[in-house]
């Protein structure tokens, strides 16, 4: 359980300067990338982000679905996907939220575009005739991916009881030193 402070150095490290409102995308020195849902992961409706994230942070969303689908293949089988609950938010969005949830921090890591929720309360089914697999079984396979990527250093990583989510931030490691200055 990394604490906010933790998560808001790292964000800090390899985000964009946050934002007021979307708009302010367009004047950012960095780029982002739009994330919709695709076969790693499921795009929920975002009413408190925008989908969009640093390139690190979207590398690593796909790869967190990819071991997510390769490990849960690996035994036994099973047609889910995880679903992503908040990615990037303006001061605006976080104001909004904060009206709304108690523990929304004032300053928050996803205005730096570095992070982002995923839900393990709910995966995406994408087959009525899928083998049939427990919401504690696919929340602890999902916990293992995180542990180990958090263990290699590529992310942090919050567990959020209340909202139900892990909530994950891409760490900057030599990778991302060497993509983001070919980047520059």
């Amino acid at each position: 359980n990394d604490i906010n402070k933790y998560h808001i150095e790292s964000a800090r490290a390899i985000g964009i300067e946050p934002i007021t409102d979307l708009r302010g995308t367009w004047h950012l020195r960095r780029p982002l990338e739009r994330i919709v849902s695709c076969r790693e992961y499921f795009v929920d409706s975002l009413t408190h982000s925008y989908p969009f994230l640093v390139p690190e942070a979207a590398d690593l969303l796909r790869e967190i679905g990819q071991r997510f689908n390769d490990t849960l293949q690996s035994r036994g089988g099973g047609d889910y996907r995880i679903k992503v609950t908040s990615v990037l938010r303006t001061a605006e969005t976080v104001k909004n939220l904060r009206r709304r949830n108690i523990n929304a921090s004032d300053m928050s890591a996803h205005q730096f575009g570095t992070t982002f929720d995923i839900s393990y309360a709910k995966f995406i089914c994408d087959s009525a005739n899928t083998i049939p697999r427990t919401q504690e079984d696919l929340k602890n396979l999902l916990g293992e991916i995180l542990l180990d990527l958090r263990d290699n250093g590529r992310c942090l990583v919050k567990y959020e009881r209340k909202q139900g989510c892990f909530h994950i931030t891409a760490r900057h490691t030599p990778e991302t030193e060497i993509s983001h200055d070919e980047s520059i």
